[in-house]
């Protein structure tokens, strides 16, 4: 069952996604702002970690482990590693590191080794940097990327005509799945009269700086 406004309530609740006029890397004035490393407590990322297990399990995509890129993706990583536990689903996990030790176990990676299909585990996707450096993580292990899971997809064009996810949908043929999109928070603004007022301005949003369907 699509868990979308179930987590679009739960991050506005938490203060995760607020409204108002936010200025973007891209340089873009944003009536929202999100910002996942606000679940910042034991409630909030069990919370968080439920929903990611639900999205991946709705979308019906195959992985026989997961990788949580740092920093913000270790968290991420083991708690939807519990929550698939939790729900019959128990999946090996792993996450690196940014610099390469060169004692005790070594390396760059810690946690279970990449094998078979890998899912990427992440907050959001941006500039897909880390989308980049996880896949070529993932291969030097000898393992397959196999997709990635964002919290929100903002749907939002880059540089060019295609948005982050897009990119990284069209660079290496994998996708993206995403609790949540732009379309979900406009949906659920327009079903909740103490919200309207922010939805004209995100509609707009949309309109000037959102990809084409």
């Amino acid at each position: 069952m699509d868990c979308s406004g179930e987590f679009i309530a739960f991050a506005i609740e938490t203060g995760v996604l607020r409204f108002g006029e936010f200025r973007t890397k891209a340089g873009r004035l944003s009536p929202y702002f999100f910002n996942a490393g606000l679940f910042s407590d034991g409630a909030s990322l069990g919370r968080l970690a439920d929903f990611y297990a639900r999205a991946l399990l709705d979308a019906g995509l195959q992985c026989d482990s997961l990788f949580g890129p740092a920093y913000k993706g270790i968290p991420l990583v083991a708690g939807m590693a519990i929550a698939l536990a939790e729900k019959g689903r128990n999946l090996p996990f792993c996450f690196n590191r940014k610099e390469a030790k060169d004692h005790g176990e070594g390396g760059v990676l810690i946690g279970a080794p990449p094998r078979g299909r890998v899912l990427i585990v992440d907050d959001v996707i941006s500039a897909g940097t880390s989308v980049r450096e996880s896949v070529e993580l993932i291969r030097a292990a000898g393992a397959t990327p196999c997709g990635v899971i964002i919290a929100l997809d903002r749907m939002e064009r880059g540089q060019g005509e295609l948005s982050a996810v897009q990119e990284v949908n069209e660079r290496y043929g994998m996708p993206v799945v995403a609790v949540a999109t732009l379309d979900h928070l406009l949906d659920y603004l327009g079903k909740h009269q103490e919200l309207a007022q922010n939805l004209r301005a995100v509609f707009e949003y949309r309109q000037q700086y959102g990809i084409r369907k």
